[in-house]
Formats: C-alpha cells, sequence, structure tokens
C-alpha cells in the first residue's frame, strides 16, 4: 500500500477510535448509574466537559503503545491488551481531572470504562477484519499491478511486493497483485497495450534502472491513453512533474501519474456512501423488486434475471444483473438489426428495439430493470455514481484508444450521460466526453448532485426507451 493511503486508513481508524472512547464514557457513567448497583445516580451533564479530554487524547496515548504500527495479521490477545492499557492510562487522565477540579465522580466508573472501551474498539478491529476478507472490501482496496523494468530488477521488486503483501497491509485497506512482469526496453507499446488489456491491471508500476527515458516516456502515454495509473520507482533521480505525485512504496520513491481521481477523504466516503446506500436501497425496494421479479416470470418465458459480463474497472470484466427486459433470444436478433444501430461507434442502440417485452419496455422506462445491479455495488464491482458499465465485447471495439479511460474509475448506476436525456445522446463521443468529464471533475458534491438529480430523470421516464 502506498504510505499517502496507509496514512489516510490510519487517520480514519483515530477518528472512530476517539468517537468510540466518547461514546464508552458515556456507556459506562449510564451503566453506573443502573439501579442494580443501588448508588446516587450522578448527572452526566455536569461531566460531559470530561469528553473534551477523553476524546482527543484517545488516538496519542493508543499511537504511543503501537495500536497503530500492527500488521494486518495481529495477535487478537495483544490488541486487546494494547486496548485495556490504553484505556487505564486515560481513566487515570479524567480521575486526575476530575481530583483537580474537586469534582465528585463515581467511584466505580473507571472499572466500568476500560473493558467498554476496549470492547468497543476490539469490536471495530474485527469489523475491519471481517470487511477486509469480504468481497466488497477485497474488491474495494485489490490493486492488480504490471511491473515494467529490466528483468533482475523487476524480480527484485517482486520479491519486495511479496513482503508488502505480507508485512506492510493495516486495517482493511492495502492488497497489492502482481499480474504480470514485463521487460521496459524490449515491451513494444501494442504489446503492452495488449497487457494492459488482458490483464485488466489497475496500475503499472515502472521499475527502471539503466533505461532510457524515451521508453519511459512511450510507456506512460500509452498508460495515459488507458486511463491506467503510473508508479514510478524515481530513485535515479529528484524532481518534481506536472500532474504528478510523489509518494513511497516498500521505502522506494515513487512519481504517481493519474488521470483519475486520487485516493482521499472523498474515496473513502464514496465507498461508504456505496456500500451503506446499496444496502438502504435494495430494503427500501424490494416490494418493488419483487413485483418486477414475478411481472417477468409469468409475463414471457426466460430467466427472471438477464446477466452479462461488463467491463468493470479497468476493463475488469464481471457479471452485470438486470432484470431481463428482453426476449430469450434477443443476443441472436441483434445481428438482424444491426442496420438499424442509431449510436454512433461500437454501442448498439434501437428506438423501439422489438426485442423489448411489453413488460421489458415498463420496467427499461423507470429503470427499474436496473435494481438488481445494487447487488454488483455490494460486491464492489460497481459504484453507485459511474460511467454506465459496457459490454466486454463492445469495449473491445473501441476505435480511439483514448475511450479506454473510462474504464479508469468504477462503473456505475447512474451518471452524467443518464441525467443529460439518457437514451437521448446518440454520439458515442458525446457519452464518453460526458463520462470523462465526470472523472476530471469528480467530488462528492459532483456524486450526490448526479444521485439528486437521478432521481426526477427516472420518476418522469425522461429519455428512456
Amino acid at each position: 500500500m502506498l504510505s499517502r493511503q496507509r496514512q489516510l486508513q490510519t487517520k480514519l481508524h483515530k477518528l472512530l477510535d476517539a468517537f468510540l472512547f466518547g461514546i464508552a464514557f458515556w456507556l459506562a457513567h449510564w451503566v453506573r448509574s443502573l439501579p442494580l448497583f443501588e448508588v446516587r445516580i450522578l448527572d452526566f451533564s455536569a461531566y460531559r466537559w470530561l469528553l473534551l479530554v477523553i476524546v482527543p487524547l484517545a488516538p496519542p496515548v493508543l499511537e504511543l503503545g503501537g495500536f497503530y504500527r500492527r500488521p494486518l495479521l495481529f495477535s487478537r490477545a495483544d490488541t486487546l491488551w494494547q486496548l485495556v492499557k490504553g484505556a487505564t492510562w486515560i481513566s487515570f487522565a479524567f480521575i486526575t481531572m476530575l481530583f483537580f477540579s474537586k469534582q465528585e465522580g463515581a467511584r466505580g466508573l473507571p472499572f466500568l470504562f476500560i473493558p467498554i472501551a476496549a470492547g468497543l474498539v476490539m469490536a471495530k478491529e474485527e469489523l475491519a477484519r471481517r470487511w477486509s476478507r469480504a468481497r466488497f472490501g477485497r474488491n474495494a482496496s485489490r490493486r492488480r499491478v504490471i511491473v515494467l523494468g529490466s528483468p533482475t530488477r523487476g524480480a527484485r521488486f517482486s520479491g519486495e511486493t511479496d513482503q508488502l503483501e505480507d508485512a506492510l497491509r493495516i486495517g482493511s485497506l492495502g492488497d497489492i497483485e502482481v499480474v504480470a512482469h514485463a521487460d521496459l526496453g524490449k515491451t513494444k507499446p501494442n504489446e503492452l497495450a495488449n497487457l494492459l488489456h488482458d490483464t485488466s491491471a489497475n496500475a503499472v508500476i515502472i521499475s527502471p534502472r539503466q533505461a532510457l527515458f524515451g521508453d519511459i516516456e512511450q510507456a506512460i502515454q500509452i498508460c495515459e491513453l488507458e486511463g491506467v495509473e503510473v508508479w514510478l520507482l524515481a530513485d535515479f533521480f529528484q524532481t518534481r512533474l506536472s500532474q504528478a505525485s510523489a509518494d513511497d512504496l516498500n521505502g522506494n520513491p515513487v512519481l504517481v501519474f493519474r488521470t483519475g481521481p486520487d485516493a482521499s477523504w472523498q474515496a473513502l466516503a464514496k465507498t461508504a456512501i456505496d456500500f451503506v446506500g446499496a444496502v438502504v436501497l435494495l430494503v427500501a425496494t424490494s416490494p418493488v423488486l419483487l413485483c418486477a421479479a414475478l411481472a417477468v416470470k409469468f409475463t414471457s418465458p426466460g430467466p427472471i434475471l438477464f446477466r452479462q459480463q461488463r467491463a468493470g474497472l479497468n476493463g475488469q470484466p464481471f457479471t452485470m444483473l438486470k432484470f431481463r427486459t428482453m426476449v430469450t433470444n434477443a443476443e441472436q436478433l441483434k445481428q438482424e438489426l444491426a442496420q438499424l444501430n442509431e449510436m454512433s461507434g461500437p454501442v448498439f442502440k434501437v428506438t423501439n428495439d422489438p426485442r423489448i417485452t411489453k413488460i421489458g419496455r415498463y420496467l427499461r422506462r423507470y429503470s427499474i430493470d436496473e435494481l438488481p445491479q445494487l447487488w454488483n455495488v455490494l460486491n464492489g464491482d460497481m459504484s453507485l455514481v459511474g460511467p454506465r458499465p459496457l459490454p466486454v465485447d463492445e469495449v473491445k471495439h473501441f476505435d480511439d484508444p483514448a475511450h479506454r479511460r473510462r474504464l479508469s474509475v468504477k462503473p456505475g448506476l447512474t451518471c452524467l450521460w443518464q441525467i443529460s436525456g439518457r437514451n437521448n445522446v446518440k454520439d458515442f463521443g458525446e457519452w464518453v466526453r460526458l463520462d470523462l468529464e465526470y472523472i476530471d471533475n469528480w467530488s462528492l458534491w459532483l456524486d450526490i448532485k448526479i444521485l439528486i438529480r437521478t432521481v426526477p430523470a427516472v420518476f418522469v421516464g425522461a429519455g428512456a426507451k
């Protein structure tokens, strides 16, 4: 994992731990006030000011104990002991503050606070461990990389990467998988492009030692067209390049050339919104899902769900789900309707498509057929907002390599194209332009605006076919 991503994750854990320690103090006071203790109830409002001590003090105390420097496969017993020690020191701190402020405190409060605080943070750590093992967590964090360098340099780095996977993963994020090696000087541009397509790599690590700068520049240009990150091991010179960010990978200085959104708090928030939003929407629309499934089942022969291989992040194929809205032999009939295609480029769109069933036309009009893709969001293959995923066969027929840059982010349920007239956009170049505009100007607020504008577009069926 890049150090900037580790730092971002550690900051997130510190915020959560501070919040949990504050909750633990309130819970300890609440438990102490229960009738079973048969003691005089002390008003918590008189002790709220102690939260100003406990909350900001928790992360530094845990950090001093080495809590945030643990490897992924940490011992549960050692972690619990670190938490107990940290909670004990913090309890000493608020007892001292009560003493100097000459305020009365419940005598048993520290004995309740310590196990509650340690238990809450331990529960968070267990959830993080399970998240890292769950499919959504793995898909959200795994980085598939190609090592491009000299054979000896690439082999040496491969060993370092294996150690990185075993030793440097902290919490639920940070997964590096080397999917291919290539010789920088001998790999031709078309060979590198094909390698990117075959492996669906998220990044290319250029590890030059005696390579010519022309070879490096050529490789970066290929990755730029593809929308794939480049991690340049810059241990042979020190400089600053425009539109590049400096980082380090296993102690080696790295220049990251990035055309898509950077790792940030907004990116973490987007991942959280995707997961929570998909769960909430699945629950909220469950009656609609059930009715749609029954309608498809009893109005036309064939399966309820339509499954198709679509191109995901960096072209990685995944099985996209939709309610079936066409006849079962729709793919065979597609060849007969090829001359009626209204969309330029590799995409196929036809007004009043005769393959669509009666109920399918209604489901499409209000985008009900897309609701099963919430499962794809839960699996980590899609996002709530992002470029719409195209079939793998259509992606293979892109006539402009720059069009692949729309694959540099996760595909989504809705996007700028959806709220800009939806199927009224007939020029594939305009479609790609809107997708690249989204990628180049991405922010969490832009996602929120797109989601808000999607709601009326869906309810009125604007531009749907």
